[in-house]
């Protein structure tokens, strides 16, 4: 999926990162539609989405089911390597533990979150897990687009407590 160039041009621009996590609320939109737990997520090499996942816990009666899971899978499957060294991870709410050591095993260079998660969140939240002595430590960029990406949340779980 090729981006627009002006955005693309520097990476640290935050208008950059907002495109893509955009990008990865329309996954969200998507596990939401299905009345999974809207979270999504993309994975971005050389300015271009290589792969997107989104919560899939309840369909596939899978605790594994995990947008960022779904997403390094993807990717793995279409650059056809584990080390996803090249990679940014922009999902829309943070990592919990078990994400946070596929993202770490699999050397994404940087991850970029939404919201916080107060609950079981590994980059900062609940615990950190780059303050370990693990071979990698992405970079963490938290906060993009955070009151979307938490508003989403909190809809979707204030709907499932008024219809049950």
């Amino acid at each position: 999926m090729e981006t627009d160039l002006k955005i693309c041009e520097n990476r640290e621009n935050s208008e950059y990162f907002e495109y893509f996590m955009e990008k990865a609320l329309e996954q969200a939109e998507i596990a939401k539609n299905i009345n999974e737990t809207p979270v999504g997520c993309v994975i971005v090499e050389n300015n271009k989405i290589i792969a997107t996942g989104y919560n899939r816990r309840e369909s596939d009666q899978n605790a594994l089911a995990h947008a960022e899971i779904a997403a390094i899978k993807a990717a793995c499957e279409k650059t056809g390597f584990w080390r996803l060294t090249e990679c940014d991870l922009y999902v829309t709410l943070e990592p919990c533990p078990m994400c946070a050591g596929a993202i770490i095993n699999s050397r994404i260079k940087r991850v970029i979150f939404g919201a916080f998660d107060k609950k079981s969140g590994a980059f900062g939240s609940v615990i950190n897990l780059n303050d370990y002595p693990f071979n990698h430590k992405p970079d963490i960029i938290s906060g993009v687009l955070e009151k979307k990406s938490g508003i989403i949340l909190s809809e979707f779980f204030k709907d499932l407590r008024e219809n049950k």
